[in-house]
């Protein structure tokens, strides 16, 4: 681990960046490769899976994004805090807007239960959909951060940035086999369901570099930049994961792994930072 944060530390931020966004889409598609060996998966394992994705999530928003985000702003008591509130409410609000606007279909729900803007796209191309609503948040958070080290801002390390792309990678696992393993259950295609997958995380690289440069040339943002990423994670969470988990008996199941997601995102997170 230490090599590959004195690596990362020795070469360019955004590029640093990217290659850290392209390890968490190498385990979404790894997680939507189990469609070549399993044709279905127990449900209750799937929605323990989700509520771990859930409490990386959050935890990675608190320890990786606003604790950070504050400790780096200017000025004393409220005046301190307002950069994060801000970055905080429109990371939220901007989430809020692509799930009005962007038709996608959440998992385990009928086809006429799709949201967004009516549209005459398949229910393969709408599940994709909505797990990219994810994946957007996660990339931006990586990128912002390893931005941030290259700004050379308090409170962002590379070791901080690594112990994120580690902790959103491992959760990015369950994402891909969520879209993969319904599909195939529809009789869907192996490849096929593994394509669809891995392209729900496709978008992380972009959001990952696009939030580096940002940060990079506008030194100022990062505080909003870190609290905005948070907001639209826990949006994230708060509006779709931890509603699915909760759709069947296995609730308790969900709520330990939100549990231990967020004790190894924050052990990730203090160990490494």
């Amino acid at each position: 681990m230490e090599a590959i944060v004195t690596y990362l530390e020795s070469i360019d931020p955004i590029l640093a960046a990217l290659y850290a966004s392209l390890f968490t889409w190498g385990l979404t598609a790894a997680g939507a490769a189990l469609v070549f060996f399993f044709r279905g998966m127990n449900r209750t394992l799937l929605d323990g899976a989700l509520g771990f994705t859930g409490g990386v999530m959050v935890a990675a928003s608190f320890w990786s994004l606003l604790a950070p985000g504050i400790e780096m702003s200017p000025g004393e008591g409220f005046v301190r805090v307002i950069p994060s509130a801000v970055g905080f409410a429109l990371g939220a609000v901007f989430i809020f807007g692509l799930d009005k606007v962007l038709p996608h279909l959440h998992l385990f729900h009928d086809e006429e239960e799709a949201e967004g803007v009516r549209s005459p796209w398949r229910r393969t191309t709408l599940l994709v959909l909505a797990i990219t609503l994810h994946n957007i948040p996660e990339g931006l958070a990586v990128g912002v951060l390893f931005g941030g080290v290259a700004a050379g801002m308090p409170g962002a390390s590379i070791g901080a940035a690594v112990a994120l792309a580690i902790g959103i990678g491992i959760q990015n696992f369950p994402e891909g086999l969520a879209v993969s393993m319904p599909l195939r259950r529809q009789g869907v295609k192996p490849f096929k369901c593994w394509w669809y997958g891995q392209l729900s995380a496709a978008v992380e690289p972009i959001a990952a570099v696009a939030g580096a440069v940002a940060v990079t040339f506008f030194t100022p943002l990062l505080p909003y930049a870190l609290a905005f990423a948070a907001g639209a994670m826990i949006f994230v969470v708060i509006e779709e994961v931890v509603p699915e988990t909760q759709m069947e008996a296995n609730t308790d199941i969900a709520t330990l792994g939100f549990v231990m997601g967020f004790i190894v995102m924050m052990t990730l997170d203090v160990g490494l930072g």
